[in-house]
C-alpha cells in the first residue's frame, strides 16, 4: 500500500510537470502567432490612389491603361465617379483628351466637361495630391496640344490640390499648349496619333517619377 501511494505521488508529479510544459508551449505559440483581428492597412506605396479619365476615341483610355499597368491601380471613367470615391482618395490621377480646340472651358468633349463645373465645386479636396495626364494631336492641332489637361490642372488647383509629375516638353512637336506652366507640361502628355510608340514608355517613366516625388 505504501509503495502504491509513493508511485501515485510520483505519477502526480510527472503529470503536473507535463501540464506545466504543455501550458508553456501554448503560451509561447500564442505569443508568436499573428494577430489576425487587428485592423491592418497593407503597407504599399499605392494606398488609396485612383485613376480617373474620360475618352472620346479611346486614346485616353489607352494611356490610362498604361498608367494602371505601371502603377497597379485600376482606371475608372470619371462619369461613374461618386463624391466619396474622389474625396476619400489620398491621391488622384486624372486624364482627358482635347476635343474642343480653342475653347476657354469644357475642352475635352467628354464627361469631364460637366464634372469639372457641376461636381467638382461641391467637393472638399484641400491638400489632395493630384497628377494630370492628357492626350492630343500635336501635328493636326499644334496650337492646342493637350489643352484640356491644362483645364484639369486649373480646376483642381482652384480646389486647393497639389499637382505632381511635371514633365519636360522636349521630344514634342507642338506650337502651343494650355498644359504648359513655367516651361514644363503640368503632367504626362501623350500623342496616340503621331507618337503612339512612345506612350507606354512615357507612362512607365511618369509613374516612376510620381513614386520618387512621394505622390503615392
Amino acid at each position: 500500500f505504501k509503495t502504491l501511494i509513493k508511485y501515485s505521488s510520483h505519477q502526480q508529479s510527472k503529470m503536473k510537470l507535463f501540464i506545466a510544459v504543455a501550458l508553456s508551449s501554448v503560451a509561447l505559440s500564442q505569443a508568436w502567432a499573428p494577430v489576425s483581428n487587428r485592423p491592418f492597412r497593407q503597407a504599399t506605396s499605392l494606398n488609396a490612389a485612383s485613376i480617373w479619365y474620360s475618352t472620346s476615341t479611346g486614346n485616353t483610355e489607352t494611356i490610362a491603361g498604361y498608367i494602371a499597368e505601371a502603377s497597379g491601380l485600376s482606371a475608372n471613367d470619371i462619369g461613374d465617379a461618386t463624391a466619396d470615391e474622389i474625396s476619400g482618395a489620398d491621391a488622384l490621377i486624372v486624364g482627358a483628351p482635347t476635343w474642343h480646340t480653342g475653347a476657354d472651358e469644357q475642352r475635352s468633349g467628354t464627361s469631364w466637361d460637366d464634372w469639372l463645373y457641376d461636381a467638382l465645386p461641391n467637393l472638399d479636396l484641400e491638400g489632395k495630391k493630384v497628377a494630370v495626364f492628357g492626350c492630343g494631336d500635336q501635328e493636326s492641332y499644334s496650337d492646342y496640344y493637350c489643352d484640356a489637361a491644362g483645364e484639369l490642372y486649373d480646376k483642381f488647383v482652384e480646389k486647393g490640390c497639389k499637382v505632381y509629375g511635371f514633365t519636360s516638353t522636349d521630344g514634342y512637336n507642338h506650337a502651343d499648349s494650355q498644359a504648359v506652366r513655367d516651361g514644363k507640361f503640368i503632367g504626362l502628355m501623350c500623342d496616340e496619333d503621331n507618337q503612339y510608340d512612345m506612350s507606354e514608355g512615357r507612362a512607365k517613366a511618369w509613374v516612376d517619377q510620381l513614386k520618387s516625388e512621394g505622390f503615392f
